[in-house]
């Protein structure tokens, strides 16, 4: 997929593979020995895992060590409350995924008047300005994952039929760029489309939500889920009162492809590259602690995928062969169709 977003205060993006460190950074970087803490939203989806095995392979390669991990679990005043220490710790830089918005913007912005250097994944929190406040941030190209999924959902919505859109209550850059590029997409490629929208600002209330808007549109042909995690919650919870409803998502995570492998409910998915932007992010927070001129926004393109190459996309998404029971299901369903 080629990158059709901008970034937060509207960049063209620099893609990720043109951000590489030479030969003489490297040894430089190597004998400066960096230290790095990382702090997310989570540790515990599969997204999360594969960005911080991207992040650590590329700084330990450069002799730089990966000294924190901090998972804010969604909580806004935890991730304040690392980033106000971490001003306060010995590390060179932090690499962090903002959560919310304007809330977390002060806590952010001290990291760098404290002299570390910031990278930021998908999102700059308002107010914020590259060069000032942080470095650079880091992201998948979100505009064009919803144009994915919107594209790859409208096969599956019938002339005058109705979709529904399970958004995030939370002031998210990412997220909203994704539903924001799946309106805009439906509007002018399938204007005879009626959207629907639901939000969950809790994961365990995606469920829920799902229901609820199949509920006020009982003629509701297909959902769009900002990311893979909801999208299975709403999978489990459809298929618990007995409906069958075709889904994209965003993020191949391993629920997500056992459930395409199966031919189940998710119909297509807007892949980002999590270990590739991970990898990304570690070079140019080296880039940046090295002193080098590093781009405001980088970004990567996404990749679709069906039940047709999940297989396939599995390994080039996951650097890694795709688990047993993902070849399994697909083998039982006899083979993958589009």
């Amino acid at each position: 997929m080629s990158i059709a977003g901008l970034g937060p205060h509207g960049e063209r993006a620099v893609p990720a593979d043109q951000i590489q460190l030479t030969a003489i950074d490297t040894i430089e970087a190597q004998a400066r020995r960096f230290t790095v803490a990382v702090v997310l939203h989570t540790t515990s989806s599969d997204w999360s895992k594969q960005e911080l095995a991207g992040i650590a392979a590329t700084l330990g390669l450069h002799s730089a060590a990966l000294v924190e991990v901090v998972d804010c679990n969604f909580d806004v005043d935890q991730q304040i409350a690392a980033l106000t220490r971490l001003a306060e710790e010995p590390v060179d830089a932090v690499i962090s995924i903002p959560i919310g918005n304007a809330r977390v913007a002060e806590a952010h912005r001290k990291l760098t008047q404290s002299g570390r250097k910031l990278v930021l994944l998908d999102n700059a929190p308002t107010g914020m300005l590259p060069g000032t406040d942080y470095a650079s941030v880091v992201s998948t190209d979100n505009f064009g994952l919803g144009q994915s999924c919107a594209a790859m959902l409208s096969k599956h919505i019938p002339s005058g039929g109705a979709a529904g859109i399970l958004g995030y209550g939370i002031d998210f850059f990412a997220t909203h760029e994704r539903e924001i590029a799946f309106r805009k997409w439906m509007g002018i490629n399938r204007p005879d489309v009626t959207l629907v929208r639901e939000r969950f600002s809790e994961l365990d209330s995606a469920g829920t939500a799902a229901l609820e808007m199949l509920r006020s549109t009982p003629g509701l042909a297909g959902i769009f889920a900002v990311w893979d995690v909801p999208a299975m919650k709403a999978v489990r919870a459809l298929a618990q009162q007995g409906y069958d409803i075709p889904i994209t998502t965003v993020d191949l995570g391993n629920e997500v492809a056992i459930e395409m492998a199966r031919h189940g409910m998710i119909k297509g998915v807007g892949a980002q590259m999590p270990y590739d932007q991970g990898s990304a992010a570690a070079r140019v927070t080296l880039a940046a602690l090295l002193g080098l001129a590093v781009p405001p926004w980088v970004a990567l393109g996404g990749r679709e995928v069906t039940p047709f190459d999940v297989i396939e996309a599995y390994q080039v998404i996951w650097h890694q062969p795709a688990p047993r029971i993902i070849i399994e299901s697909l083998r039982d369903m006899g083979g993958a169709q589009n």
